[in-house]
């Protein structure tokens, strides 16, 4: 018997052990890692066992959100990814799925943007054009027209930044 099935034994010999001392519908769950080596890592446990439960158990006695680890790395990547395709509105996520919330805040971004874009086009317009008729009526404020002109730059410089 390989040392690796010894172990798997002993575990199992000892879980059932422990799960007799344990309150009536504590579930168990043994890890065994070590670092740098995943492929030796050893998961063993109960049957019907939530690993979601034990996340929440392993939060409860100090987990932090706050850790660097590939878990956490990878949902965050899902979530932007989710952000990102909802701004494009684009590969929506299957109906029900969790990341649907994600893909609509950024769907909903997107139009936001794309109406406040289509209001700084029509103001910057209007301003050109109410600067342009006070100019041919032949009467204004210099200082309007300096205003309006740098006015028109601010808006100019944030729609090239959005490529409108």
């Amino acid at each position: 018997m390989s040392s690796m099935n010894r172990f798997h034994e002993t575990a199992s010999d000892a879980l059932e052990k422990i799960s007799a001392s344990v309150p009536e519908g504590a579930k168990l769950c043994l890890t065994i890692y070590t670092p740098e080596k995943p492929e030796l890592d050893i998961v063993l446990q109960d049957k019907w066992l939530d690993l979601d439960e034990v996340v929440s158990t392993l939060r409860r006695r100090g987990l932090s959100i706050d850790g660097d680890n590939a878990y956490k790395r990878d949902l965050l990547d899902s979530v932007v990814g989710a952000l990102a395709f909802g701004a494009q509105n684009n590969n929506p996520p299957p109906v029900g799925h969790w990341g649907q919330r994600f893909w609509d805040i950024g769907r909903e971004e997107r139009e936001l943007n794309d109406e406040l874009v289509a209001a700084l086009k029509l103001n910057r317009e209007n301003l050109c054009a109410c600067q342009a008729t006070i100019h041919l009526a032949g009467y204004f404020d210099p200082a309007y027209v300096n205003d309006a002109q740098a006015a028109m730059k601010v808006a100019d410089a944030v729609l090239a930044k959005v490529g409108a």
